[in-house]
Order: structure tokens, then C-alpha cells, then sequence
């Protein structure tokens, strides 16, 4: 049997969800864990929430909380809403678990016997005013690289690239600039590993090729070793005596979190978590912005301690999600909180949309109000609602829900049947290669045929086909409800209900949906409508408020 561990960016306990977050990492990463359990594989999908660094620290501060009190509170938040948007982690940990604690300084061990960290004095940005050091969040200045104002020391969020020095750089606590003072820091030596991250990214076919370019790109501008000290109160501790009070940098720990919560599952499944690991296809799913520490440190820490853990086969790249065509901002009111979208609408309505507008590339995408109306209205209740309905209901009106035999097919119906007996070759590729958009639409193409088909056949006249419409059209109906689940979970287990189908559709194998299982005889379930129109004065309301 197949194995897959499939991870995403770990949520930051720092602030609700919003529609941004998921688009790109956590909806793709779920849709893909539930297309490979039903295919055969046994996967699981680990998450937890990265409760260090600086950001967490000051809102703590500001909140009259304790760091510990502040992330607990978000985990558990964080958590909810992810659940109740149908994200089916089978486990969810956090960073500050004593696992991970472990973990993280035990990887710093073996880095530094292998030779791969060092100690250095540097000039650390001071702030005379808060008396304190000012690592990572604490600055704010303009991107080196890109120009782009108003960026973290640690990441500019434009341009993607860690900065070795912030211009004019702003405590952004008091907005003062900062004097420099002497620290001593532990540095990862990443300028070791310039050949081996060459090799990995030749190597591995699976990576996409247009991440690949650029990060071959950084590696010929030059590495730069990388601190992972922060002289802070919240993180991991250095386990080193002449370290005390220093922590690891957020980066260092965060995604070893990927490693140490899979262990912490598997192996109280009884399963051998690093066998299991070592065993299986590793997908790192992730948005554009953390590109460079998904393919360069988290390798080459990989590549210190000797591959230990295997490296990932695949880091599935998405772009931002832009809003009404702007940029997501929280603090100026434009974004859509994940809670509140879901007190509107189905969660299916935005696994929907969000799928259908989303491909694989690092392209930005863009939630557009009007759009959602339109693509829900036309073609998730116009084109799968309504031939669901329309197959089902004529079903239990035509024959008590009753399902006829089917003989002497006609050129339509062996054209239909064929349809049905190659879904699955079609969409299974799709799947396999993370074009998830691709594959919804695929699912579309093959509805809006059986509305076409049903159509053509006029069922309801009773004429010598009808029976054969209607055996094929239920079972077309099964199709669906096999090959949505991944994409929409509630829905599709409502489809297999009205079928009259026992047990859940995750427990049917996948390549299901192209048999027609629903045999002469069986007896259909209660038909209803699947979705209920979005209407244009409730759009119209949601818009409204974005800014206010």
C-alpha cells in the first residue's frame, strides 16, 4: 500500500483565518488528502500551529496575556474554523509541544556535531526606548532587494527573499529608529549545502519548474548563513548553557513541527513514525511568500543531519488571494473572516469557488463578490444541483424510486455509458498532478453532458428509452458523488444519501465512479434540493462592508 504524509503551512497563532489563508494551502492539501485516502493510499494530514516568534510575543504583551495563555487560545480557535470549513486533519499539534521542544534541540545537536552551525558576535538592532533587542517583527524598513517599504527584518512579503539587512530600519514598537549593540548569535551554515540543493532541485521531477528557477536563481546570487538565534523570552531555548535566554528563530523551529507532530501522531497509532515517514510521499503544501524557506533551509537542515527525515517529494505552490482585485489587509478592514463567511454560506459554497478560481501556479487569484453569486447560481446549483435533482426526482416520481433495468441501448446511451466508464481515467491524472481546478471543471463537463442527455432523451414522455435514461442517469449521479467528495465533502454525502446508498462515500474506492453500481432494483432515498440560490442583495450587503 501506498504512504503519504501531507503537511501545510502551519497556521500562525496569531489571529483569525481568513479566505486568504486557505485558498492557496489548506483547501488544496485537504482535497488532495481525501482524493489519496479514497485511491488506496494511507495518508494522513498533519498541521499544527506555530506559536513562536516575535509577533506572538508583543500581541501577548498587549493583550495582558502570557505567550503560552495567547496561543492556546488561537490553536484552539484556529482549529474550530478549520473544521468547520470541512479540513480534515488528522491531527493537529502546535510548535510549543514539548515533542517539538525536543525535537528541534535535538536537530541543533546534531547540526553543530556535524559541523554545521557556529557562533558569532554581531551588531543586533537596539531599542533604547523599550530597552529591549529588536529581532525579526520588531523592525520594519524598506526591502533591499525590491525596494518595497514597510517590511519585516525577517521577510519581505513582496518580493519573497529574506533580507540581509532592513533599510531604514524603525522599531516598530515606538516607531524610533534603533541603535546597534553587540550579541552573540548561532548561525546555520546554508553556503555548505549550495551543491546538494542544486542536486535536490535537478533532481526531483516533482517540484514545480517555475519555483525551481528562481530558487536556482538565489542560489547563484549567493547564500547567505542564516541566524537562528533570537534574543527574546518566547521559542524554543538553545540547549547550550552560554545560550540561556536565547530561543531558535520561529524558522528554525516551525517546520521541523512537520516531522515532530507526525511522529507524536503515528506513533500513538503504534506505527513507527520515522519508518512511516521515510516510507512515504512527503507534500509540503505552501503559499508563494515562504518559497525560500521551503526550498532552502528546510533541505538543507534536512541535508545536515544526513537525511535523518527524507526531504519533501512535493511543495505545492499556490499565489495570494487578492480581494474585490486589492490586497488583503486586516488592518484596514479588506479581508473576509473564515467564521464569518461560514455564518452565510455552506462551507461547500467557498470549497467551490475557491477551487474552481485557484490553479497551480503561483499566479495571484482574486474573490470577486459577484463572482462567487454568479459560479454558485450557474454552475454548482445550475449545472450539478439541478441534474441531481432532476435524475432523482423523476426517478421517485416515474418509478416510486424504483430502479429499472437497462437493455437495448441506443447510440446516446452507450455514448452516456461511456462517459461513466471513463471518469475516472480522466480526472485520476488531473488529481495525481495537483491541477485541482482542472479536475472540478472536468467533474462540471460531465454533469452538464447528463443535463444534456437527460434533455434529449425527454424521460417524462415514457417512451421505449426511458428506463435507460433513467438507469444511467442515476448512476451518473454516483459518479458524481464519488469524484465531488474530495472537493465537497457535505454535499457529496447528501448525493449519496438521496441515492439510497449505505455507509459514506470516503469509505468508496475511488475508481468507483466508474462503475455503474447502482443495480435495477435498489431503491432510491428522499430527493431534495442540493443548494439554495446566493441572492444579489445579500452580495451586494457583503461588499458593503469590506473597508468599513
Amino acid at each position: 500500500m501506498k504512504r503519504a504524509i501531507i503537511t501545510s503551512a502551519l497556521p500562525y497563532a496569531n489571529g483569525e483565518i481568513h479566505l486568504g489563508h486557505v485558498a492557496s494551502t489548506y483547501l488544496p492539501a485537504d482535497i488532495t488528502t481525501r482524493f489519496l485516502k479514497m485511491a488506496g493510499t494511507e495518508a494522513y494530514y498533519i498541521c499544527a500551529s506555530d506559536d513562536y516568534g516575535t509577533p506572538i510575543l508583543i500581541q501577548a504583551e498587549k493583550e495582558k496575556m502570557t505567550p503560552e495563555e495567547y496561543v492556546k487560545i488561537w490553536n484552539k480557535r484556529d482549529y474550530e474554523d478549520f473544521t468547520a470549513f470541512g479540513i480534515g486533519f488528522d491531527f493537529f499539534y502546535r510548535t510549543s509541544s514539548p515533542e517539538n521542544v525536543v525535537f528541534v534541540q535535538d536537530t541543533f545537536k546534531k547540526l553543530m556535531e556535524n559541523g554545521h552551525i557556529y557562533e558569532q558576535e554581531i551588531i543586533q538592532f537596539y531599542c533604547k526606548f523599550d530597552k529591549k533587542f529588536l529581532p525579526d517583527r520588531y523592525v520594519v524598513g524598506r526591502c533591499p532587494y525590491c525596494k518595497a517599504e514597510e517590511q519585516y527584518s525577517d521577510l519581505c512579503e513582496k518580493c519573497g527573499r529574506v533580507p540581509q539587512e532592513i533599510e531604514d530600519p524603525k522599531c516598530s514598537i515606538c516607531k524610533n529608529p534603533p541603535t546597534k549593540e553587540k550579541t552573540k548569535h548561532y548561525f546555520f551554515k546554508l553556503k555548505n549545502f549550495v551543491n546538494e540543493l542544486n542536486q535536490w532541485l535537478e533532481a526531483d521531477s516533482h517540484l514545480q519548474k517555475d519555483v525551481k528557477k528562481y530558487v536556482q536563481n538565489w542560489i547563484k546570487d549567493g547564500l547567505v548563513d542564516w541566524d537562528i538565534t533570537r534574543d527574546i523570552t518566547w521559542g524554543v531555548p538553545i540547549p547550550l548553557e552560554e545560550a540561556k535566554g536565547q530561543v531558535f528563530y520561529g524558522w528554525f523551529d516551525n517546520h521541523l513541527a512537520y516531522i515532530s507532530s507526525a511522529l507524536k501522531f503515528l506513533d500513538s497509532k503504534g506505527i513507527n513514525g520515522k519508518e512511516f515517514w521515510n516510507s512515504s510521499d512527503i507534500y509540503h503544501f505552501i503559499g508563494k511568500d515562504i518559497v525560500y524557506h521551503h526550498y532552502l533551509f528546510l533541505p538543507a537542515m534536512r541535508f545536515g543531519i544526513k537525511k535523518e527525515y527524507k526531504l519533501p517529494d512535493y511543495i505545492p505552490t499556490r499565489g495570494h488571494l487578492m480581494l474585490q482585485s486589492k490586497k488583503i489587509s486586516k488592518s484596514r478592514n479588506w479581508y473576509i473572516g473564515l467564521k464569518d463567511f461560514l455564518q452565510n454560506y455552506p462551507a461547500d459554497y467557498l470549497r467551490f469557488y475557491l477551487t474552481m478560481i485557484t490553479p497551480y501556479s503561483q499566479d495571484d487569484l482574486n474573490f470577486d463578490w459577484d463572482e462567487f453569486a454568479a459560479r454558485i447560481n450557474s454552475e454548482l446549483i445550475g449545472n450539478i444541483g439541478n441534474f441531481v435533482n432532476r435524475a432523482l426526482g423523476f426517478t421517485k416520481k416515474s418509478t416510486g424510486g424504483i430502479i429499472p433495468s437497462a437493455d437495448n441501448l441506443d447510440p446516446a446511451d452507450l455514448e452516456a455509458q461511456g462517459k461513466i466508464k471513463n471518469l475516472a481515467g480522466e480526472i485520476t491524472p488531473l488529481m495525481e498532478e495537483n491541477h485541482l481546478d482542472r479536475a472540478l471543471k472536468k467533474i462540471l463537463e460531465f454533469s452538464a453532458h447528463f443535463n444534456q442527455y437527460f434533455q434529449k432523451k425527454e424521460p417524462w414522455k415514457g417512451g421505449p428509452g426511458t428506463n435507460n435514461c433513467i438507469f444511467i442517469s442515476v448512476n451518473a449521479v454516483h459518479s458524481i458523488a464519488v469524484s465531488l467528495f474530495p472537493f465537497l465533502p457535505e454535499s457529496s454525502q447528501k448525493i449519496w444519501s438521496q441515492l439510497g446508498l449505505s455507509g459514506k462515500v470516503s469509505e468508496q474506492k475511488w475508481s468507483s465512479m466508474s462503475d455503474l453500481l447502482v443495480q435495477k432494483g435498489h431503491t432510491l432515498g428522499e430527493p431534495s434540493p442540493l443548494f439554495k440560490k446566493v441572492e444579489a442583495a445579500d452580495i451586494q450587503a457583503h461588499k458593503s462592508k469590506l473597508g468599513q
